[in-house]
């Protein structure tokens, strides 16, 4: 069975988005549980939640679209993955330090 390579490119495509929608939610449902309990590690959990899955993939998606329809040239594609590793570890570091934060 062989499927069209632009079904899978819209597959990717429709993925990508659908993970930094859904990753955007995620982090705001943290941010919803830090208001309501006011707790210090919550916010940082869902700023990193936020940075982690909504920025990140966001960058992500977004360069990847405008560097594949040719928007922006090719040689931007390397500081693009790197803004967005950039992003990934910023969300990891405020992961792990609202997990060692006491209250």
């Amino acid at each position: 069975m062989v499927v069209s390579t632009t079904l899978v490119n819209w597959a990717i495509i429709a993925l990508a988005f659908g993970s930094t929608v859904l990753g955007t939610y995620i982090a705001y449902q943290a941010y919803r549980g830090f208001r309501r309990n006011e707790s210090r590690p919550m916010q940082f959990l869902s700023i990193g939640l936020l940075l982690l899955t909504g920025v990140a993939f966001g960058t992500a998606f977004v360069g990847s679209v405008l560097l594949r329809e040719g928007l922006i040239p090719i040689r931007y594609r390397q500081p693009l993955t790197l803004l967005t590793r950039l992003f990934q570890f910023l969300g990891v570091a405020f992961i792990a330090y609202s997990l060692h934060r006491r209250p």
